[in-house]
């Protein structure tokens, strides 16, 4: 295979690539069999319109020949499998993406379809006994279907499963002592009905392969299904997952059918059109992601797949790879997988490293014992000022006693995953994390990247020496450390491509090209901490922060032109010299500030319809307070005109709040309104009541949100909103507009006359 052949773990992959692109495929695969899958599915999803859940879906790749996806959700453009079945030699398997789904309160469509699965597990008819464990709302459900359900949570409760026809168990329960007594149950005729949360599970277990380590895919992965862990959306807004994808699309979602149906095509004998290439991809893609390392079905194939027509373009800035090229995508998704598991000795540099994030100078100077100073009292990624050339191994070394604290060592600042993007311009991971385990810790990576120390949460306060070896210099300003000439003389001028600016309370990482001609970011910094303390304000939070905020340059995103979190992303165009350049930083940074604000909303005040909305009264409050800009008007949108003619178009429409929740700008305006009449120290009075309240008084559901919202904003004002909210058609109730009645009643005095 490109690259990965040549340089990374060779032996293993020339092993795989003897297997051949043939569609009997390899001879350890499972034999396919002539089962009916669209039977299989009509009586799992009978009378089931659609399912849903709370919380993110994740995915389940269905792989083996006698495997199949019977729901489907959105990934992009394509979809993928949160409910799969399977056939395991005498047994039968149905598989949820989501753990969630075993609670049958939680969806009407859901619970039926637990009935149905239950029913289809056992071979049809609602008899025999079915073992239900550790689900109670479950158990009583499948009692009250008729079936004669009863309660497995003893003790080696898995070795009891004889005289059971079915099992019903959430994945997250199962231990690794229990895998073989449930496997070998199952192959002799069990029925087996289990969900769970693959990409909860990982984040749970960040040094763990949830394809290897997860005792629920060591529990399925021989009957050909496996949890991944991607995140999937819902095929509808309002329904959730819906049940109507036809059999043809869903046959595309499994891994094997998949290969077959690409091999068809490649060779003539199928040809398929555009959208049925880009499934293929996606679905391929996923499986190489997801399948444990030793797998024989398909893994050997799609590891020599990259000697076809296509297989060498790789994805960069002025190229991407598009889905419309699945061949290159796959081979992309199965060199991502086992750069993962490559010993950092066997890695070298990725020719896509050279487009993005770019090359290092060979001539530049590697660091030899290069000593930093890590505050083990501020937790998440510490900067070294280093820079770890593609392909090229380092060396951290820590002091003694401060292995296996939890610290890791992060190659690289661009933590965004895009697997689910139409086109990539980039590899869709290309930085590393590894545990410090040992005093010495080697590692590379194969795009290279700054070089970080991660330190965890809640770590005695103190600091600690590491040094590190094998690294090139990187620019690197720490507000109140670094001297404006030595940063003028040579710091800017590092070899390292990216570059930080770095302040307590915030910091920047920015492709090196940006900064070479800043004079002064003492200034620029300053600035930017003014912004931060501002949010703060508003927040009613102190300013000195646990830890600053990081803000991420990067070709591509995973979601949005912008996203919040630890780090906050942003595009590689415009939005980076404006945040970089003084001059332009002054008129506002509309963008920037938004998703500041997204990093200092509160739940508690935040319902339904304005997630994008509360986050931007931090982004009017400092376009106000720092950027001088006119009270209320951080925006074009939110302009004087534009904000009168929004609000009499909203008030002459019809079913009001529907539009109002889908429409920021508008309920922007209506927040917009409440700052207009009494200040924002009515807001951060408001914010700090929240802020302290009691667990037990805190909101739970929308209605309370709103509720609360306009009685605590009542009293805080001291008048009564609840004519406001009326005209808004933002619903309350009539208890809480009751307890705020003695309150003088208020409205704009700019409103518009009916």
């Amino acid at each position: 295979m490109r690259f990965l052949t040549q340089f990374v773990v060779s032996a293993f992959f020339v092993a795989q690539a003897a297997f051949a692109l043939d569609p009997a495929r390899s001879a350890s695969a499972p034999a396919a069999t002539s089962v009916d899958f669209a039977s299989d599915r009509d009586a799992i999803l009978a009378q089931i319109p659609s399912i849903s859940t709370s919380g993110s879906v994740g995915d389940i790749v269905p792989y083996g020949p006698n495997a199949f996806a019977i729901v489907a959700g959105k990934d992009g453009e394509s979809l993928q499998a949160v409910v799969a079945g399977a056939r395991w030699e005498k047994g039968r398997i149905v598989a949820f993406a989501h753990d969630g789904f075993l609670n049958p309160k939680s969806d009407a469509g859901a619970a039926q379809m637990l009935v149905n699965a239950a029913r289809w597990a056992i071979g049809g008819a609602g008899k025999g006994r079915i073992a239900v464990h550790r689900q109670p709302e479950l158990l009583a459900h499948l009692k009250s279907a008729g079936f004669q359900a009863e309660a497995a949570d003893g003790a080696n409760w898995a070795e009891k499963l004889a005289g059971f026809r079915g099992l019903a168990v959430n994945a997250h329960d199962i231990g690794e002592k229990d895998v073989a007594s449930i496997a070998r149950w199952v192959r002799g005729g069990g029925g087996l009905v289990t969900a769970a949360t693959g990409w909860g599970w990982q984040s749970l277990n960040a040094d763990k392969k949830i394809a290897t380590d997860f005792p629920g895919n060591q529990l399925l992965a021989p009957s050909g299904l496996i949890w991944g862990t991607a995140t999937v959306d819902a095929t509808s807004e309002k329904a959730g997952f819906l049940t109507n994808v036809s059999g043809a699309e869903l046959a595309l979602l499994d891994a094997s059918a998949a290969l077959d149906a690409l091999i068809g095509h490649v060779q003539g004998k199928a040809p398929l059109d555009a959208s049925k290439i880009g499934q293929i991809g996606a679905t391929l893609s996923a499986a190489s992601r997801s399948l444990p390392p030793d797998d024989q079905t398909i893994l050997p194939q799609l590891h020599s797949i990259g000697k076809l027509p296509g297989g060498a373009e790789i994805p960069r800035p002025d190229k991407p790879l598009p889905a419309s090229n699945p061949i290159a995508r796959i081979v992309v998704s199965s060199e991502t997988e086992l750069l993962k598991t490559a010993r950092p000795e066997q890695i070298r540099a990725h020719p896509a490293a050279e487009f993005f994030p770019g090359a290092v100078p060979t001539n530049a100077i590697r660091q030899r014992n290069r000593a930093v100073g890590i505050d083990l009292g501020t937790p998440g990624w510490h900067g070294t000022g280093l820079y770890a050339a593609p392909g090229e191994l380092i060396t951290v070394v820590v002091p003694p006693g401060m292995a296996d604290k939890g610290l890791g060592i992060r190659i690289g600042c661009h933590s965004d995953d895009i697997w689910q993007h139409e086109e990539w311009r980039r590899f869709p991971e290309i930085s590393r994390v590894d545990p410090i385990h040992q005093i010495e810790t080697r590692t590379a990576n194969s795009f290279g990247g700054l070089v970080y120390i991660v330190v965890p949460d809640k770590l005695p306060s103190g600091k600690i020496i590491v040094s590190v070896t094998g690294a090139v210099e990187s620019p690197r300003f720490v507000l109140g450390e670094t001297k404006l000439l030595d940063w003028k003389m040579r710091i800017r001028a590092a070899p390292g491509p990216w570059a930080e600016l770095e302040t307590s309370k915030v910091i920047f990482s920015v492709p090196s090209e940006k900064i070479r001609q800043l004079d002064d970011p003492e200034a620029l910094l300053k600035q930017w901490d003014k912004i931060l303390d501002a949010e703060a304000d508003l927040a009613t939070i102190p300013h000195e922060r646990e830890r600053p905020e990081r803000i991420v340059v990067d070709t591509q995103i995973s979601v949005g032109y912008m996203h919040s979190g630890y780090p906050i992303m942003t595009p590689l165009d415009g939005s980076t010299d404006q945040a970089l350049t003084l001059a332009k930083l002054l008129t506002g940074s509309w963008g920037h500030f938004h998703e500041l604000g997204h990093n200092h909303q509160i739940d508690d005040w935040t319902f339904d319809g304005t997630v994008e909305v509360t986050c931007n009264l931090f982004s009017l409050y400092v376009c106000e307070t720092i950027c001088g800009i006119a009270p209320g008007e951080g925006h074009v949108a939110m302009k004087p005109a534009e904000k009168m003619k929004r609000l009499r178009t909203y008030l002459s429409s019809s079913d009001k709040f529907t539009r109002w929740k889908s429409d920021p700008f508008l309920a922007l305006t209506m927040y917009d309104e409440l700052r207009a009449g009494f200040g924002w120290d009515t807001y951060k009075k408001v914010f700090a009541e929240y802020r302290n309240l009691p667990k037990e008084q805190r909101p739970k559901t929308d209605d309370e949100k709103r509720d609360q919202w306009m009685v605590r904003f009542s009293q805080a004002a001291g008048r009564n909103l609840g004519p406001f909210f009326d005209a808004w058609g933002v619903p309350t109730s009539t208890a809480a507009r009751d307890s705020i009645k003695s309150l003088p009643s208020w409205m704009p005095p700019d409103w518009p006359k009916s």
